[in-house]
């Protein structure tokens, strides 16, 4: 396990040659050490924006052409890297079996769509959970010795484990999520998901995975249908909602899976309420049809560095 540095973003189609492997079940289907986890860190030292993917990102989440790089964007990027590393370091889950269940990201100052950046990432925080096991990948970004951006993105990998290691285990549970009353200052809006959103947003952000992009594919790994990318719902959410401040940390976590088409509801609270650093501004996605949750998320203030 070595550190690698790139002179630019590893290109999707070159690294999907080698993620059949990955997808294969690992020899040790039970509990893993944190030794375990590979220690190397990928570094694209100068980065710098593809201005037209980044035109179609902006596009197909509807956040607005402002010169800015949108929140999230970074966390698209960084996981080219994160595919890169887990084929090519001793990585101990299969790829497929992987659930995305949240997703942090923090801006410490606008950050322009021609500035020449960092990025880093590497694994890390593995610990036991009710169905498995979670860790982090953990995205820096830096502008000189800057860091101007961060992000969490943290993935479950189930396994099935004995009676008596589920009585042991010490995660916390997650809480429930209840659709709230319509705030009348904030953000309420209906809309459709089509079905082909998860088709075109892989061509955008180079995540394939299969369980997004149709639904026999979908079938194949559990799902009756296939079901949109988590990263685009938190995107869409935020690019519905009002501009956000110009320092903020966007948490999310994912609950149930949006099955492909469907019809959502955005609830969020006014982002101009956000004064100071006690303040939050709570959303939600959820299904139009039954009140269920697909996302819930919460924003707040950080200090500039």
């Amino acid at each position: 396990m070595s550190d690698k540095h790139y002179d630019a973003l590893p290109k999707a189609h070159t690294t999907y040659a080698n993620i059949v492997k990955s997808l294969l079940p690992i020899g040790n289907s039970g509990k893993i050490s944190k030794d375990q986890l590979p220690q190397a860190t990928y570094y694209v030292d100068d980065l710098h924006i593809d201005q037209s993917n980044l035109d179609d990102y902006r596009k197909i989440c509807g956040f607005a052409d402002n010169g800015k790089v949108p929140v999230t964007y970074f966390s698209v990027l960084s996981q080219t890297l994160q595919m890169n590393m887990m084929v090519k370091e001793p990585f101990p889950f299969a790829m497929l079996g992987l659930v995305h269940v949240d997703n942090s990201v923090t801006q410490y100052r606008p950050i322009g769509e021609r500035e020449t950046v960092a990025m880093a990432v590497k694994f890390d925080n593995l610990r036991d959970h009710a169905q498995g096991q979670q860790f982090d990948f953990v995205t820096t970004v830096k502008s000189e010795a800057e860091v101007i951006w961060e992000g969490t993105s943290t993935y479950l990998s189930r396994s099935k484990k004995s009676d008596s290691s589920k009585k042991d285990n010490k995660s916390t549970p997650r809480p429930v999520t209840v659709k709230p009353a319509v705030n009348a200052d904030g953000v309420h809006s209906i809309f459709e998901v089509p079905e082909d959103i998860g088709r075109r947003y892989a061509f955008v952000s180079g995540d394939f995975n299969l369980i997004h992009l149709h639904p026999l594919s979908a079938r194949a790994f559990g799902f009756p249908k296939a079901i949109a990318h988590g990263m685009w719902s938190k995107a869409k959410c935020l690019a519905m909602m009002d501009e956000l401040p110009d320092a903020c940390t966007v948490d999310v976590s994912f609950k149930l899976p949006i099955f492909l088409p469907a019809e959502v509801e955005l609830i969020a609270d006014p982002v101009a309420q956000l004064d100071n650093a006690d303040d939050t501004c709570e959303f939600g996605l959820y299904s139009s049809k039954n009140d269920k949750p697909h996302l819930a998320g919460v924003i707040k203030l950080q200090s500039d560095r």
